[in-house]
């Protein structure tokens, strides 16, 4: 089973950008967590995570930040065999459920992380390490006192910057017109990044978006979807 997320039981924890919530697991949730967690789980650990040993290869690799149930994580995976996929999330219902479903797919080429995603980027990821940075919909945690709690700062975006490699790109969804009208400038404002032109619908053929839950749901409702995608434009590409 997973063990609790390190430093809940620390004295002036910093700010996180989530709350860690209860919600039901199912039986099969839970034989995941137990069962299947060592085969696919990464533990967090403050030195940096050797790739190349965890997937037994060496290949492109692409983060998904708050994966949720792990839909589009599996479904990418799935379409590009050739790609190492590493996923955070710390919503242990929805870890379970992804593990069920890496199971059922016969998947090796994913690995999961159940910890603070900033602290993932800057203790347990290798600099230069990662391909592509995929963010679909994070909490905009929109009541005013909350917004503390937002993943994007400028400490997120220097932590995710340095874990692509140049040439690596961050791919940003929101449906919250006035949190995404804070995330687009601090890519923007990031001198080692490059906006690029990132349009989810015109790309899905290519296997570039394979869409969200919530994507789905939004656009049902008739919600706008606002996108963004940012070039690491420094040092020499792969």
């Amino acid at each position: 089973m997973i063990a609790s997320v390190p430093g809940n039981d620390r004295p002036r924890q910093p700010i996180r950008s989530y709350v860690l919530r209860g919600g039901r697991i199912t039986r099969a949730q839970r034989r995941a967590l137990d069962e299947l967690w060592p085969q696919w789980g990464l533990p967090f650990t403050p030195g940096p995570l050797d790739l190349d040993a965890v997937f037994g290869r060496y290949r492109p690799r692409v983060l998904e930040i708050g994966f949720g149930d792990g839909a589009t994580l599996i479904e990418l995976a799935r379409m590009r065999p050739d790609t190492d996929f590493l996923g955070v999330e710390v919503h242990q219902p929805g870890i379970g459920h992804c593990l069920l479903a890496i199971e059922a797919g016969g998947l090796t080429n994913i690995r999961l992380i159940a910890h603070d995603a900033v602290e993932v980027l800057e203790k347990q990821l290798t600099p230069d390490s990662l391909d592509d940075v995929l963010l679909y919909f994070p909490d905009p945690w929109p009541k005013k006192r909350h917004h503390k709690r937002r993943l994007f700062t400028g400490q997120f975006v220097t932590a995710a910057v340095n874990g692509l490699l140049p040439g690596g790109q961050m791919h940003v969804v929101s449906d919250v017109k006035e949190y995404f009208q804070i995330i687009e400038p601090l890519l923007q404002q990031c001198s080692q990044l490059q906006l690029a032109d990132f349009q989810p619908q015109e790309t899905a053929g290519l296997g570039e978006w394979v869409g969200t839950n919530f994507e789905r749901k939004y656009l049902a409702e008739g919600r706008t979807i606002y996108s963004c995608s940012a070039r690491k434009i420094t040092g020499h590409q792969r």
